[in-house]
């Protein structure tokens, strides 16, 4: 279900400061299918990392909430990716097993 701008930056903010490294050793992105994303081109891992993802209004919004977090907070990930049906923003604690 999609959310607001400022509810998932908020969710976001939280499950990152909850892990507690910080800003600088998380990933922002977006993509129509956060789960391929993750775990398959990222290579999180689904049981032993930390990771989230949240639906947005649309991929105007999701691009928003990801420059917020690259820009402005110092997460890694780049603006500018993506397409029209990337809608969903996701985040990933980065590994020595992760791929940017």
């Amino acid at each position: 279900m999609a959310k607001e701008k400022q509810v998932i930056i908020n969710e976001v903010n939280t499950h990152i400061q909850k892990e507690g490294s910080g800003y600088k050793t998380w990933y922002v992105g977006i993509s129509r299918d956060p789960r391929k994303r993750l775990f398959n081109d990222h290579n999180v891992s689904e049981k032993n990392s930390w990771w989230i993802w949240r639906e947005a209004t649309s991929s105007t919004v999701a691009r928003e909430i990801e420059s917020y977090f690259v820009d402005n907070l110092g997460t890694d990930g780049g603006t500018g990716g993506g397409d029209y049906s990337s809608k969903f923003v996701y985040a990933y604690k980065k590994a020595s097993t992760t791929n940017p």
